[in-house]
């Protein structure tokens, strides 16, 4: 390493905002994610010559307001500063933005910083950030995720028979919103029919039932030897959760929608979830980091919340990580995205996160 690009003093941040359209991919039929892609790409430029990149996929309307609160609110907290200096980054932002982020549009605008932030230092060591962090393992289990409600119960065995074929040991499919109970229950039937014994079915209600609900459709579900019930309340209702865990012998799981280690406090208090799902786009790769090594110290897992490309990262310098989830969202925007093969996701070995958007991709810019 030369001396010209060992100064870490942040000398640029830039923001760029995409809106792409879907990959012409039939299996993210019924995806109901909207017509296009929003992706908000955050560099920080060292003086050094070093750039490391954040990125956040924004799912829902927000992400003029994520770039918004980036230029006004953490930019002009963060130029000038060391990039080694993280965990004093991460802190001062989250205190500055006290009073009205502890999440949401804050707690993003954070993270895209720590993402870029954490890339720059990966790359001014000469590290992935799984050795940076601490190695482990270097290949990690991961699921076929994506089976969507809205391709209906032939369309989520379609997508899951098209995982299996290549490879995956593990599939997720949706409940709740806009099937019946009864449907619900006849997909999940299904599922296992199609599946056979030896595949492991994930259910995702992404937040759709009450806990009496859940607690009446978990149980008929045990019968098909159901892995994991995932995010079957609201994020908050944390009593429901728990009277839930409680009445099942299946495993609850949940945590994508929660923003931070702080939102994820009770379930520490109260460690009646064997898995965690922490969101890196809701408080960045160091709450992250932190959320792991809680959860170990709780004996929970961790099988974070999509983006397979960047938390393989983070699996692979942990002893407690579980589950990667790969649902192809953005696949086909990375010029070298992660090996995915028989059911194992391998973590890069170029330093950083060693990601970087194909040049075709900007061409989106709004």
């Amino acid at each position: 390493m030369t001396s010209a690009n060992s100064d870490m003093t942040i000398r640029d941040i830039r923001v760029t905002m995409l809106r792409l359209p879907w990959t012409d991919d039939p299996w993210l039929r019924g995806h109901a994610l909207g017509a296009t892609r929003d992706i908000l790409i955050c560099e920080v430029e060292t003086s050094g010559g070093i750039t490391g990149m954040g990125y956040l996929f924004v799912f829902r309307p927000g992400m003029a307001s994520i770039a918004a609160c980036l230029d006004e609110c953490i930019i002009p907290r963060v130029k000038g500063k060391d990039a080694t200096a993280i965990e004093a980054i991460w802190r001062d932002l989250w205190t500055a933005t006290m009073t009205y982020g502890r999440g949401g549009i804050a707690a993003m605008a954070m993270s895209a910083i720590d993402i870029a932030l954490w890339d720059a230092v990966g790359k001014r060591a000469g590290l992935p950030l799984h050795r940076l962090w601490g190695h482990y393992r270097s290949q990690i289990p991961i699921y076929g995720s994506g089976c969507f409600r809205g391709a209906g119960g032939d369309g989520m065995i379609e997508k899951a028979l098209h995982y299996v074929k290549q490879g995956y040991t593990a599939i997720k499919m949706q409940v709740a919103h806009v099937h019946t109970l009864a449907q619900d229950l006849d997909n999940v039937r299904r599922m296992r029919e199609a599946l056979g014994p030896d595949i492991d079915i994930m259910i995702d209600v992404n937040m759709g039932w009450s806990a009496d609900v859940a607690i009446e459709m978990g149980r008929k579900f045990e019968k098909y030897d159901i892995y994991w019930l995932e995010e079957p309340v609201p994020a908050d209702d944390f009593a429901g959760y728990q009277r839930i865990a409680a009445a099942l012998d299946m495993r609850v799981v949940g945590g994508e929608t929660h923003f931070t280690r702080y939102d994820l406090r009770p379930f520490f208090l109260n460690p009646c979830l064997p898995i965690l799902q922490p969101d890196p786009m809701r408080g960045g790769m160091t709450d992250l980091r932190k959320i792991a090594a809680l959860a170990d110290t709780f004996g929970i897992t961790i099988a974070p919340h999509l983006f397979p490309e960047l938390n393989v990262h983070l699996l692979a310098s942990i002893p407690n990580g579980i589950w990667c989830e790969n649902m192809g969202l953005i696949d086909d925007l990375w010029v070298d995205p992660p090996e995915i093969k028989n059911g194992m996701i391998t973590a890069p070995e170029r330093p950083g996160h060693g990601l970087r958007f194909k040049d075709e991709v900007m061409k989106f810019k709004i």
